[in-house]
């Protein structure tokens, strides 16, 4: 976490002085919204459904997790899923970029690569999300597209919006950028269809998105999974010595989380935190523990020179069984449409 991060979610006082940086910023992401909503700027409506899955602060809080149990369950009841991505990280010599499990990391950025490894759906990455869109209905016959992230976008028009929230951080100091974690201001929350907490929703106050559906989420570890051989095995028994501390490599929103879950798990391990998207390289790898865990997120990123040090911990979100009910009366309605 950088130390304006920290900052944020401490509450730190020096931060009034960006006050009006801020106040300018708020200005102009509500004129920019403002401007799609009159026809100023144009929107993009696909003719199949568009689900965004995106979040008010920057970092991160457990979207691509949620994308990939929507494409599952979405596969599994006959649909035909894409995933939308701007594929931050990642630089194509020509966009669209269909990404498969093979992709070059470089090309693709890594929650990308990562989603079409875990769900084997159809994956359009595009600064241009339209196009993105436009590919995916054209090309792979989606009849349904998830869009990872993208919630300021507005060019893609959407039918449903989820606001993945982090279920302990909530949204920090709830100012808007640079005072704060926030991209738009807290009264966006109103218009979205569904706020979903990463962890629970305590973090949430009465007025967030008042009216709007509220459920919980978590991220459950499934497998332990080797990043050269690809074997897995029962997360209830890691497949390495527990007799001295592992290193925990985390390039994510919010390594915290997971090494939380790891101490869960009864896994000791020193925990070593790079920043969101981190660029991974072989120095990175610690020369001294014989065992290195690490996200699926950054095992995209290592898997070209780990060693048989490297150990991924692959987790699911599980939302609780009100939202998945929720969520079958959204797509039914889609269906009869």
């Amino acid at each position: 976490m950088t130390p304006i991060e920290r900052a944020w979610y401490r509450g730190s006082r020096w931060l009034t002085l960006l006050a009006p940086l801020e106040a300018l910023y708020r200005q102009a992401v509500v004129r920019r919204r403002e401007a799609y909503r009159d026809g100023r700027r144009e929107i993009w409506q696909p003719s199949v459904p568009v689900v965004v899955v995106g979040n008010l602060s920057v970092g991160g809080t457990g979207k691509s997790p949620l994308v990939a149990w929507l494409v599952r369950w979405l596969t599994d009841n006959g649909w035909r899923p894409g995933i939308v991505s701007r594929g931050y990280g990642g630089k194509a010599s020509s966009y669209p970029l269909a990404v498969t499990g093979q992709t070059p990391v470089a090309q693709s950025g890594d929650e990308p690569l990562m989603l079409a490894q875990q769900t084997g759906a159809p994956v359009a990455v595009d600064p241009d999300r339209p196009r993105a869109a436009r590919w995916l209905i054209e090309h792979s016959r989606c009849n349904i597209l998830i869009a990872d992230d993208g919630l300021q976008h507005y060019a893609l028009g959407r039918s449903l919006e989820l606001v993945v929230v982090d279920g302990v951080r909530g949204f920090g100091n709830r100012h808007c950028l640079p005072r704060g974690p926030l991209r738009e201001p807290l009264q966006r929350l109103a218009d979205v269809d569904a706020l979903i907490g990463n962890g629970g929703t305590a973090s949430l106050a009465n007025t967030d998105g008042e009216g709007v559906p509220r459920f919980s989420m978590t991220l459950v570890p499934t497998a332990w999974r080797h990043l050269t051989s690809g074997e897995r095995y029962p997360v209830e028994q890691p497949p390495f010595g527990l007799d001295r501390p592992v290193a925990a490599l985390a390039g994510i929103g919010h390594p915290q989380r997971f090494f939380d879950t790891l101490g869960a798990l009864g896994v000791p391990h020193e925990g070593i935190a790079f920043d969101d998207h981190h660029q991974f390289s072989a120095a990175d790898l610690p020369a001294a523990p014989s065992v290195v865990v690490m996200t699926a997120k950054d095992a995209v990123k290592c898997a070209g020179f780990a060693d048989d040090r490297c150990w991924v911990l692959d987790v699911e979100a599980a939302p609780e069984p009100a939202f998945t009910e929720w969520w079958a009366g959204q797509v039914e309605g889609w269906a009869r449409s």
